[in-house]
Order: C-alpha cells, then sequence, then structure tokens
C-alpha cells in the first residue's frame, strides 16, 4: 500500500443456460410436498405443521408444504438455526407461547452482537475510514454509525419480523398475549408478507435499473438517443440465444428487436405467454424445476403486483402461498432486473475489459475539479465522463485555477464506468459515502438512484460541495436537478445535461477556494474488469480453470457480493470471510459494495496473491490477484456465467460444484434477492446478518433448510465471520467428495495446514 503526504490526520461472455442443471427430479419435501393422506395433530393456534404421517403421491407446486424433520433452535448469538433430527414423532415441538418467549430471547442475544461506533473505530479493517470517522467527530456531522447508535435498541418485534403495518387496524405484533394480529394473521403470515414485500420492493429497484438501461438501448438503436451500440458482438450472440434473425440485419435493428424481448419480460400482462429471457438462458434442468413448482413468472412488473396484492389484508392468508409468490419473485429479480440490465448495459456500453485503477480516498487528488458520480445507473456518467475527458473541458477547467478535472465512483456508478473509461476511480460504497464528502475535496456530488442515503446532503452543506440529481425517481432535499424528466422526453438531451453538470462541477471549484482538505494517505491498486470474455480469452477456454479447480489448486469459488450493515463492523465481515476462504485456496468473485473493501486492502491486486493459500497461488501466478473484480451489482450475471461455464466444461450441474454465494454485511432489500437468485440456481448462501424471520418456524425453514431438496441450495448465518467462512469451506469440501476430487482440511488463516504440522513435528 502506497501513502503520500497529506494534512495531519485527526484526532489519533454471458451464457446462462450452463449456469447450472439440476438433474434431480423434484422430491417430496419442503417446496413440493407430496400430495396424499395425511395425518396430523396440531395443539396450538398456528398454522404451524407438527407430527404427521404421510402417505406420499406425487409432488407439484407448494399447495401441500409440510416440515418434515426439521425444528428449529437458536445459537449462542441469538440465531435461529434449523436443528435436523432423525425423525419428529418422537421430538415434540414447544407450545406456541414457548417458541415466541424463545425467540425473544434470542432477539435480546443477536442484538448484543450490534457493534457500537467505537467498536467500528476500533475494528474496521480499512484505516482510512478510521481518519474519516474521527474527522466527523471533529467537524461534528453525523455518519451512519453514530445513527445505528442512537436507534438502539432496535425494535425486537422488527427484528422478529412479527409487525404487520399492512392494514390500518394495527400496527399488530405478535406476542404471548396476542398469537395472531387483528384480521386473524399469524406469526407465520406476517413474517411471510414482510419477506414477500422485501422481496418486491427488491426486484422493482433492480428491475427499474434494467427498464432505464433497455429504454437506452433501445433508444440508442433507433436513433432517438445519440449514443453508438458498442457491444455488437454481445447484441448478436444473446440475439440468437433468443431466436431473433441476425442474418443480413444492421446491428441497430438487432438491437432493437432485443430491447424489445427484454421490455416484454420486463412488463408482459399476458398470462400464456413465455418469459423469454429463462427460455433463452436458463439452464433446462432448472427450468423444470421451476415449472414443477409454479414459480415462472408472468413478467417482473406483473409478479411485483401480484405480490403487493396478496400481501395485503384480507387477501393471501396461507403462508406458503405467500412464500410462493417470493420465489417467482427472485425470479424475475434474477432475469430482468439482473440478466436484462447487464444484457443492455453489456449491448450498449460494451463489455469493457480488465484494467488497472488506484483505490481508496488517498487517490482522491487536490487541486482538481473533483466529480464523484453515485448510484447505478450509466448513461449520464458514462456522458459526463466523456465530457470532462475532453481537451476544451480540461482547459476550461485550468483556466478556473485547477489543474483539471478528476472523476470518482461512490457505489455501482464507479464500478460500471471504471473499466469502460479510463481514470475513474472507485473510492467507497454506500454506507461510507458521508466520510468521502467529509475529506473536503470533491466540487460535485452526482446522485443517481439508488443506494443515495438522504444524509449526505448534511454532509455536502458543511463543505459547500454541490448535489445534483438525475433522475425524478430518486431527489434530494436541496440538491439541484439535472434530471430526465418522468416521460423522459428529453432523453435526447443527455450531452447536453453532462455538459452542464460538469460546467456546475468547474463553477463550484471556483466558489469553494479556501475549504479544508483531508485526504487519508491510503490507497493501493486493484485489477478490475474480470469478465466471462476475459477468463476465455485469458485462459483460451474454461477447461484450464476447471482442471486447477479439479486437482485442488482451487479448492472452491465464491461469489462475494452485497451491501454493508451497521448491524456487524463496517467491512470487517467480508474482510475475515475472505481471509479464511483465500487461506483455504478458494477463489474469489466480487461486484458491487462488497468489493470495496476488497479493493481498499489490496485483495483486488496482484500483489495480493500473498493472501492466497499455497495451491491458489500455482494457479494465480505470475499475474493474477486472488479476488476477481468483475463490475458492479448487475455483475452478477458475470459472476454466474464463470461459474456456469466451469460446470459446463465438466459436465456437472452447477449445484453439485464447490461454489458458494456470500454476501456478509447485506442490509438492502435488493440484498436477499441476491441470495435467493443463486439459490434459485443451486448456491448455498451465507451470510454475517439474519433477516427478519425470527417469529416464524416455517419461514426459518423455508428459507435456511427448506429448499435443500428441491433446489439443492440452504442458507447459513453465523454473526462470526471466521466461522461462516469455516462453514463454506466445510461444504465446499463435502461437495468435492462427493465428486471425488482431493480432498484437504480445512484451515484458519494464520495456522499452519495439517501437512505442515506434521513436517514440523518429524
Amino acid at each position: 500500500m502506497s501513502t503520500r503526504e497529506n494534512t495531519a490526520a485527526p484526532g489519533s461472455a454471458l451464457n446462462i443456460r450452463k449456469i447450472s442443471g439440476v438433474r434431480a427430479e423434484p422430491r417430496a419435501g419442503l417446496l413440493a410436498a407430496d400430495e396424499g393422506e395425511h395425518s396430523h395433530e396440531h395443539s396450538h393456534d398456528h398454522t404451524h405443521p407438527h407430527s404427521h404421517d404421510h402417505s406420499h403421491g406425487h409432488s407439484h407446486g407448494l399447495e401441500h408444504f409440510h416440515t418434515h424433520r426439521n425444528i428449529i433452535g437458536f445459537d449462542e448469538h441469538g440465531i435461529p438455526t434449523v436443528i435436523l433430527k432423525a425423525g419428529h414423532e418422537d421430538d415434540p415441538e414447544k407450545s406456541e407461547q414457548d417458541f415466541i418467549k424463545d425467540y425473544s430471547k434470542a432477539i435480546t442475544e443477536y442484538r448484543k452482537t450490534f457493534p457500537s461506533k467505537q467498536d467500528v473505530i476500533d475494528k474496521t479493517p480499512d484505516p482510512a475510514v478510521r481518519d474519516m470517522i474521527l474527522r466527523a467527530e471533529q467537524i461534528g456531522f453525523d455518519t451512519c454509525f453514530d445513527r445505528f447508535d442512537k436507534q438502539k435498541p432496535q425494535c425486537a418485534y422488527g427484528l422478529s419480523g412479527v409487525c404487520c403495518k399492512v392494514c390500518n387496524m394495527g400496527p399488530c405484533r405478535i406476542t404471548p398475549k396476542a398469537s395472531r394480529g387483528v384480521c386473524g394473521a399469524d406469526a407465520d403470515l406476517i413474517v411471510a408478507r414482510n419477506l414477500l414485500r422485501s422481496g418486491a420492493a427488491g426486484a422493482a429497484q433492480h428491475g427499474m435499473h434494467a427498464r432505464e438501461v433497455i429504454l437506452n438501448l433501445k433508444w440508442a438503436a433507433e436513433g432517438k438517443l445519440d449514443l453508438p451500440v458498442i457491444g455488437a458482438n454481445k447484441v448478436r450472440s444473446v440475439a440468437a440465444a433468443f431466436g431473433i434473425p441476425v442474418e443480413n440485419r444492421t446491428t441497430e435493428e438487432v438491437a432493437s428487436d432485443l430491447a424489445d424481448a427484454l421490455l416484454e419480460d420486463l412488463s408482459r400482462t399476458l398470462p400464456d405467454q413465455e418469459y423469454r429471457t429463462i427460455a433463452a438462458l436458463a439452464p433446462e434442468e432448472r427450468r423444470k424445476v421451476w415449472e414443477q413448482l409454479d414459480i415462472i413468472p408472468i413478467s417482473a412488473y406483473h409478479e411485483v403486483f401480484e405480490a403487493y396484492h396478496k400481501s395485503g389484508c384480507g387477501i393471501d392468508g396461507d403462508w406458503r402461498s405467500v412464500m410462493q409468490q417470493f420465489l417467482r419473485c427472485g425470479l424475475a429479480f434474477c432475469f430482468s432486473g439482473v440478466v436484462g440490465a447487464n444484457i443492455a448495459t453489456d449491448c450498449l456500453f460494451g463489455v469493457g475489459d480488465r484494467v488497472t485503477s488506484m483505490v481508496n480516498l488517498g487517490a482522491l487528488k487536490k487541486g482538481y475539479v473533483n466529480i464523484a458520480v453515485h448510484g447505478h445507473l450509466p448513461l449520464l456518467v458514462s456522458e459526463i465522463v466523456k465530457c470532462g475527458q475532453t481537451e476544451a473541458m480540461q482547459q476550461l477547467a485550468r483556466e478556473k485555477g485547477a489543474l483539471g478535472i478528476r472523476f470518482y465512483g461512490i457505489c455501482c456508478s464507479g464500478l460500471a464506468a471504471m473499466y469502460r473509461y479510463a481514470g475513474v476511480i472507485p473510492l467507497s460504497n454506500a454506507v461510507s459515502a458521508e466520510l468521502v464528502l467529509g475529506t473536503g475535496a470533491l466540487d460535485l456530488w452526482v446522485a443517481d438512484v439508488q443506494d443515495v442515503y438522504p444524509a449526505i446532503m448534511d454532509v455536502a452543506r458543511c463543505f459547500r460541495t454541490a448535489v445534483v440529481t438525475t433522475s425524478e425517481s430518486a431527489r434530494l432535499p436541496g440538491a439541484e436537478r439535472f434530471e430526465f424528466d418522468h416521460r423522459h422526453s428529453n432523453i435526447a438531451e443527455a450531452k447536453e445535461l453532462a455538459e452542464r453538470i460538469v460546467r456546475r462541477a468547474i463553477e463550484s471549484f471556483e466558489s469553494r477556494r479556501g475549504i479544508p482538505v483531508y485526504i487519508p494517505p491510503y490507497e493501493v491498486e486493484a485489477e478490475i474488469g474480470f469478465s466471462v470474455e476475459y477468463v476465455c480469452r485469458r485462459f483460451g477456454s474454461f477447461g484450464p480453470v476447471l482442471e486447477a479447480l479439479k486437482d485442488g489448486r482451487i479448492l472452491g469459488i465464491v461469489n462475494m457480493v452485497g451491501c454493508n450493515n451497521p448491524r456487524v463492523v463496517y467491512e470487517r465481515c467480508i474482510i475475515d470471510v475472505a481471509d479464511v476462504l483465500l487461506a483455504n485456496n478458494v477463489l474469489i468473485l466480487s461486484n458491487g459494495c462488497a468489493s470495496f473493501p476488497l479493493m481498499k486492502l489490496g485483495y483486488c491486486a496482484k500483489s495480493g496473491i500473498a493472501k492466497a493459500g499455497p495451491r491458489l497461488r500455482e494457479f494465480l501466478e505470475p499475474d493474477l490477484p486472488p479476488v476477481w473484480h468483475v463490475g458492479e451489482c448487475i455483475d452478477n450475471t458475470r459472476s454466474s456465467g464463470i461459474l456456469g461455464g466451469i460446470a459446463g466444461a465438466a459436465g456437472r450441474c452447477i449445484h453439485e460444484m464447490p461454489y458458494g454465494f456470500a454476501s456478509p454485511e447485506w442490509s438492502n432489500e435488493k440484498g436477499i434477492n441476491a441470495a435467493l437468485a443463486f439459490r434459485l440456481m443451486g448456491v448455498n448462501s451465507y451470510h454475517c446478518v439474519e433477516a427478519p424471520i425470527y417469529g416464524s418456524r416455517n419461514v426459518i425453514e423455508f428459507l435456511k433448510e427448506g429448499t435443500r431438496e428441491t433446489l439443492k441450495s440452504v442458507m447459513h448465518v453465523d454473526t462470526d465471520p471466521k466461522k461462516l467462512g469455516l462453514r463454506i469451506v466445510q461444504d465446499m469440501i463435502a461437495k468435492r467428495r462427493a465428486l471425488g476430487w482431493p480432498v484437504p482440511e480445512a484451515v484458519l488463516p494464520g495456522e499452519p495446514s495439517p501437512a505442515e504440522t506434521v513436517a514440523e513435528n518429524g
């Protein structure tokens, strides 16, 4: 890590068809229970199934969901845990009132794991974050860590998911005194409703992102938007998979038809037509599973619409049906919100390539017109960067006393731009955005959509940083508006809007002379822009990566993503999990907010190879980092394409492979969908933050273990990140054993391997 002098520190190729293929036929179990005769014994008010005798017939859908052998307990941190039993008949479950008392105690234990602001200062892995929190104290502006402390103790009912605000007869809470809400909804239904609404919101958020980029592709192809369609190869390859004619047609003609197909999946209302993205790109085995569970969406819009309908007061009273809709929203999120958005972005702006960038706050430079882009939509960001890099604008900045114009990225706007345009430097994810503003070094903040916290306005005012918004969907009180209107009638003015924004930044630079600036002296190089196309070009095919996986140079592959959450020490969980994985020779793919600490602390640098275990180092030498940064959050499609390509080369289903999905610090509504999308593909998910499901035994079972038989995937939560990392490693070892591949022993970072111990002891 390089440092430089500053003011004194304060204080002290997409082929999703190969992504997975579950060969398993649907089995009687937790998502598709058997139809037949059932004998039940119930001794409580709720609809929890207990003590069943089953005479199994065929399975279809979720109509007869039953818990077969699992009961719920709580670990030492209060995390609800599924405890597997050989048989349930001899294990009588507690009464519902006892369960409510149990999860109330568990919430108390779980809250004890939440860090204070001082814990973050003491334990955060990034020294730049520590410096800026102390500077914020000196200056007197709040950060998310202050606000998190002020919210303690967090509402136990909210953490349990048993607070219902759907209608105006409540809010209703499930307590030992009241086992149902006013309408009669029990804990299962309330928790399921709340979870569904979160899933629907996440699908809407990524779906909005997708809609904007798909429209941009369509309008560029048709000439309404003055942009070239750069990714011609991507347009043609994906269109061919969709069955769209490509021979003797221009790239623009094909791109327009492809955009129409993606938009149709987003907004279709007719229920008897196929979801074209799933039909074209999903593995056949997965499609069969989803069809048998009846969870293939009609369209993204429809499933979000239906989610809010089903979860309303007096609509759907069956928690199983509500959770079935949750899975439909997960598929809509995956194939329209992520895959559709990724296709449109790569088609319009190009795939980009691997590049080297400086990262972290030390990469900020004094004396320049400094512009930060923050959010998720790439159109205006691309135009702003291109405009600001022209000689005319650079000269104008110099005439006003600046050394030039520089661009910085916050959240996914920066990640999407950095491997497509030279000189866009990633600085931070959404949680620490205030700390970036607190340096005083930024002249203009471009607030796009999503993950832009309103509190940034308070800090911006402290340093007279101009803030502009670019969408009617995401306005900030006090910000200046340089926006596309609600109907996009001014979309053709993208270049003009971009020029106005850059000129506004230069004006802000002039007016801010004398503002104190402190830049923490921490910066490091990062390798970014890994993609399916890059991996295939680098190795010639997926074969060499598969060989390294089979012979144990790579133990397994984890896609580590997700936002951040003050419930855990900021960025600590991501780093601790990564350390355990790398020590055990696990290759990490990363994107979105979770990738920032990995970039900032050298895990994405070529020199980061020293952080990897000895076998993984053999594979990475001479110039590959141990964490492959694939891009922004919609670039999860790139991760799944890499995973699917390797599985295809092995002739295996993705659920059979030693893969994992980790979002250790997830917080927002999109986060639960991202995990669900990989779960639907058959990949286990791993987290340090619990979902609000404590209040329902059935939903805990459904979310954590209930998909083991049908989707071949489960969810694990552990507030101890090192234990979580070891769980991932152990699950990978089990997968390797089933495949007949070499199986090593798991180790913790800093500990000698079993072989080294034997050698040392003679």
